[in-house]
C-alpha cells in the first residue's frame, strides 16, 4: 500500500502493524540526555529496582510516542509519497508503562482521510502494544500529512 488511492479504501481499517522493536536502556539514556529529563525512574537502574513499582527502569511515554513515526514507516509503504510530516495529536495517552528492554510496535487504523492543498491528511488511531502486556503502552490519535 504505497499511495493514497489505496489508503482511501482503508478508511476505518487496521492498514498496517509494525515489526516488534526494543527499547533498550541506551535508548532511553540518549532520549533522557536530547530532552534532559534525566529522572531516575528512567536512568537509574539500579534505583529503579530498588524503588520503582516496575522493578526497573521505563522508557519515557514522549520516547514511546516518539517511536510513532518510524513504527508507522515499518508498517506501512509510502514510497510513492513526496514527504510526509507530522502535523500533530488530538489525544494521547500513556496507558502502560515500557520497561527497558521491552518490544513494541504499533497498530495503524486510518481514521480519515482528507485532501488538503497538494496533499492528503491522515487521521491515525494508533494503539502501541508492548510485548508480553495485555495492556497498552500508549493510544494516540496522530495526525499526518503526505504530499506528492
Amino acid at each position: 500500500m504505497n499511495d493514497i488511492t489505496q489508503l482511501q479504501q482503508k478508511v476505518g481499517q487496521e492498514v498496517g502493524v509494525s515489526p516488534w522493536f526494543e527499547v533498550g536502556q541506551d535508548r532511553i539514556d540518549q532520549f533522557a540526555s536530547a530532552i534532559v529529563d534525566p529522572q531516575w525512574i528512567h536512568v537509574d537502574p539500579e534505583r529503579a529496582r530498588r524503588e520503582s513499582p516496575y522493578g526497573g527502569t521505563i522508557a519515557h511515554g514522549f520516547l514511546t510516542l516518539s517511536l510513532l513515526s518510524h513504527l508507522l514507516e515499518s508498517a506501512i509503504d509510502v514510497s510513492r509519497m513526496k514527504m510526509g510530516v507530522n502535523y500533530g495529536l488530538n489525544r494521547v495517552r500513556f496507558t502502560g508503562a515500557v520497561p527497558a528492554g521491552s518490544r513494541i510496535r504499533g497498530h495503524f487504523v486510518l481514521a480519515g482521510l482528507d485532501s488538503i492543498k497538494g496533499g492528503s491528511q491522515l487521521t491515525w488511531t494508533v494503539t502501541v502494544e508492548r510485548e508480553g502486556s495485555d495492556k497498552p503502552a500508549c493510544v494516540a490519535e496522530w495526525v499526518t500529512r503526505q504530499y506528492g
